[in-house]
């Protein structure tokens, strides 16, 4: 395994080959720390394992955090004033 430090996060790298029937090892700390279940997303020069989470919607309550609480008006409104904000950084006053 080879560890890389890139853009503040440390990046596990493995390598691993398919047996016989196509199955792939996942090393024990990886299937603990992610879970058993995975997404297989494929791209032209790559494939990625994205975890699946075992109750997805604990994981979008989690993940959604405090905007649970914040009606849509007011995330509406929050992201009106950031994309002000923004342009006025920029000098675009529109």
């Amino acid at each position: 395994m080879v560890r890389f430090f890139v853009y503040g996060t440390i990046v596990m790298v493995m390598s691993a080959e398919t047996d016989g029937q196509g199955r792939l090892y996942i090393p024990k700390d990886v299937r603990e720390k992610y879970g058993e279940k995975y997404h297989i997303v494929t791209y032209e020069d790559r494939i990625e394992l994205v975890p699946v989470a075992d109750d997805p919607l604990t994981a979008v309550r989690e993940a959604a955090g405090e905007l649970r609480d914040t009606s849509s008006d007011d995330i509406r409104a929050d992201i009106e004033a950031e994309g002000k904000a923004e342009a006025r950084e920029k000098g675009d006053d529109r």
